[in-house]
């Protein structure tokens, strides 16, 4: 009976205990000052009627060299900015394990030959004996087979020959064609590896831009329309005419890889310059950019975002992507659309779930 009494004081105890805790958090709760903010809506930029993209100015011949051996490096020949000519060799990579290897493929064709030399001689002496009548049809077939198959052996040892010099092909690289080199990513004594990037070559003559179309516009490009290039670092407009689209932007998230070939060439211009392509095309709503000034995006490391209000009137971060700056705003490709509110200003410090009140 005692028990009995003991347990039920116990749990009454810990009901109101348990109770008075959950006054403590509401009053808590109910005690965090609410934020004052101010809120803007998200707006189009309609300063571009047209469809303008960035894009880069590129050599429209380039090539970036590579082997398909690991070796270390004899000697590197050239450095950046110097001009070679097509078949120039460029870079020598060591090839003692291929010089041991044609060693012995050598004394492999040395011996296939001597045995095909002989397997010959023994095989038209029994050609003759046959027809005299002085061997048997399976002799002769017999030599016939020996003789096919050391001809098949040095066949398969010149074979191994052939492709061992191709693979002695990688360790002298060579200019593919004349051009100047404009990127060295090895030296002498380094080690290079397959695939590994070692130069950089780009042919002197026309130019290129390549950028990326939104798939909402795409389908209004066609190969040969005429555009305007505007490259910003020397202030000239050049003209240009799209040479290539990319049938496909599954590795590029939805945009896709426009070329377009400048008309005239121009000394100024350089590759790597960026530019910006306005295509003679009128933007429909759907497609106008989504912006917001750059003073109101939040850093967090390399995440970018921006406070909204929530339905219950609390700070939301929302993560974006942002895409390019548009003088002091900055396009947003994705997070936010056009009508929803984000905060711009706040009378006390933000935080993810804070109480706000929008004046």
């Amino acid at each position: 009976m005692k028990t009995f009494r003991y347990i039920i004081t116990l749990s009454i105890t810990i009901l109101l205990f348990w109770s008075c805790s959950n006054d403590d958090k509401k009053d808590s709760i109910d005690n965090v000052p609410v934020i004052a903010v101010k809120v803007a809506s998200v707006q189009l930029d309609k300063s571009v009627p047209t469809l303008s993209v960035s894009g880069k100015v590129q050599a429209i011949n380039s090539a970036t060299l590579s082997t398909r051996i690991i070796g270390s490096v004899n000697k590197v020949y050239v450095n950046i900015g110097d001009k070679v000519k097509k078949g120039q060799l460029l870079i020598s990579i060591n090839s003692d394990d291929l010089r041991a290897k044609k060693a012995q493929i050598n004394a492999k064709i040395s011996e296939a030959r001597a045995a095909y030399i002989n397997a010959e001689k023994d095989y038209d002496r029994y050609k003759n004996l046959f027809s005299e009548s002085s061997a048997t049809q399976k002799e002769l077939d017999n030599m016939s087979t020996s003789f096919e198959m050391t001809k098949a052996r040095l066949e398969t040892a010149k074979q191994m020959k052939n492709e061992l010099q191709t693979q002695f092909s990688y360790t002298d690289i060579r200019a593919p064609f004349n051009g100047v080199v404009i990127s060295k990513s090895i030296e002498t004594g380094a080690m290079a590896a397959m695939g590994i990037p070692l130069l950089t070559i780009e042919a002197p003559g026309k130019l290129e831009v390549s950028a990326m179309i939104p798939e909402n516009e795409i389908s209004k490009i066609r190969t040969g329309m005429v555009v305007e290039v505007h490259v910003k670092s020397i202030d000239q407009t050049l003209k240009g005419s799209v040479t290539h689209i990319s049938p496909s932007a599954k590795e590029t998230g939805g945009q896709y890889l426009v070329k377009v070939i400048l008309e005239a060439s121009n000394t100024t211009v350089l590759s790597g310059m960026y530019a910006t392509v306005h295509f003679p095309i009128k933007r429909t709503i759907s497609s106008l950019n989504i912006v917001i000034p750059q003073k109101v995006i939040i850093k967090k490391g390399e995440l970018s975002g921006v406070y909204t209000v929530s339905k219950s009137n609390k700070a939301l971060l929302r993560w974006l992507r942002l895409g390019k700056d548009i003088g002091e705003n900055v396009e947003v490709l994705s997070g936010l659309k056009a009508g929803e509110n984000y905060i711009i200003s706040a009378e006390e410090k933000l935080f993810n779930g804070a109480k706000v009140s929008v004046k």
